[in-house]
Order: C-alpha cells, then structure tokens, then sequence
C-alpha cells in the first residue's frame, strides 16, 4: 500500500482568500484511515473552510486535496461517493421518528432494505427505544446522536463532523463523543473540527492546530503536550476531572433511559 493509499485525506499547500482576507496561507496534513483527526482553532481559523474544499463546496486558490485517494479538484463526484458530512446543526426532520428519518435517508440514497438499515443504525447509537417517537421530543444529544447515524447511511469510508457538538450541554456531548468513538472503531476515518481543546483531547490519535490560515503543530496529544517544558513533579492527592465529577452526580444514563 503506498503512502497515498495509506492516507484517508491528504491536504498539500492548500490556500483560499475572500477577497482580501488570507483565510488559508498553505495548509498541510494527512489524516490515516480509521483514525479521528481533530482540526483543532478558535472561530474564524479557517475550519470550515477547510471542511468545504475537502467537501467540494468550495474550490481552493492554490494547493491540492484529495478525499479516499480521489483529488477533490479533477474527481469531484468520486469524492462526493467517498464522505458523509454532518454540520453544526442536527439536520432532522422533527416531524418524523427518529426511524422514519433515517428509512427516508436510506431510500433516497437507494440503500436496499431501508428499514433493516435504520433498525440497525437505532441500536448502534442507542436509540431503539426512542426510534418511533417523534424526533420533536429527542434531547440535544439524542437529535445529534440521530444527525450522525444518518449520516452513515451507505458506510461512507470518511465522515466529516464540522463541530458536532456546538450548543450542546455537557452529558448531550459525552454522548456524542462516544458515538464518535464507535464510528472510529468500526473503521471509519473522522476528521472532526472543533473549538473545544477536551473535545479533541477526548477524542483524536491525532490533533492538528489551525493558526492563522496555517497547521502550526500537528501531533499526538502526547507529541503535543511534550512540547512545553515539563511541569515540577509535586506528591499531591489525585483530583477528579470535571467530567468523572459531572457523571458521579447525574449518573452515566445518557445512552440508556433519556427524557426528552
């Protein structure tokens, strides 16, 4: 397998300007297949923009991307086959159940055998319970949740989440960043943007920082936490993180018995 195959996106000297606004100055990085590579920078980095090339919503002023070994630029269609891209927004019909919204998605992308499809995507995210209810009536996290099963539908090889879990409360994005895990697992590439340094702490092999329109360090948490001098080692008692305080007090039910 060459290196090119290897790699699940590839992005080289990638650059976009509005006008004169130099949102992208030569962006570089590869994101291995099966892996979650966080796109890591605070609003206006150029996230989106990024996500857009890679999407083919956008065309780029200079540089080349690809997206499953398909250019983004000359094999457009090819990689529109290749991805599923769930936004900011949970992109639901509320009217519907949670299945009805995913048995439609699976019939206009003419996926054979609609409701078993939808059957099994409900269990995946734990949502079986929920699945004939309306979707009017689903908690953030769960609509989030659904938002993403959707967009598996056809088991596209890469999945773009474009800050998944903007708006949502705390236990509503643990609940998304374990969906995450799962798509990960089942080997599909993630490339997740997000403002939230836990967010790509909790989740990525490999974390990308997007400066300026540039990749300024491109690591694993452990290559990237290395590059500060080493802290002065005290003997203090462990303390819990915010997040195991958090589910001590509510109790980890997000997946399982959730009220609207």
């Amino acid at each position: 397998m060459t290196a090119h195959q290897a790699s699940a996106i590839q992005v080289r000297s990638l650059e976009k300007s509005y006008k004169d606004l130099h949102v992208l100055r030569g962006v570089d990085f590869e994101v291995a297949r099966g892996s979650i590579f966080a796109l890591l920078g605070s609003n206006g980095a150029g996230k989106t923009t990024v996500v857009r090339i890679l999407c083919t919503l956008l065309g780029a002023d200079a540089g080349t991307a690809s997206v499953n070994g398909f250019d983004v630029a000359t094999e457009a269609a090819r990689v529109r086959e290749s991805f599923s891209l769930t936004g900011q927004f949970a992109a639901v019909d509320e009217i519907l159940s949670g299945r009805e919204n995913l048995v439609l998605i699976a019939h206009l992308r003419r996926i054979g055998n609609p409701g078993a499809v939808a059957d099994e995507l409900l269990e995946r995210f734990s949502l079986t319970e929920a699945g004939a209810r309306r979707v009017s009536t689903y908690s953030g996290g769960m609509r989030r949740r659904l938002d993403i099963a959707m967009s598996l539908i056809g088991n596209p090889p890469v999945i773009f989440l474009d800050e998944p879990t903007t708006g949502l409360d705390p236990q509503a994005r643990i609940e998304v960043w374990k969906a995450v895990k799962k798509l990960a697992a089942g080997g599909t590439t993630v490339l997740l943007t997000t403002q939230y340094l836990e967010e790509a702490e909790q989740l990525a092999d490999r974390i990308a920082i997007l400066h300026q329109g540039r990749i300024i360090v491109n690591g694993t948490l452990a290559e990237l936490k290395a590059l500060l001098p080493p802290a002065k080692i005290e003997y203090v008692e462990k303390q819990p993180t915010l997040e195991e305080v958090f589910l001590s007090l509510v109790g980890d039910t997000a997946t399982h018995k959730e009220q609207p």
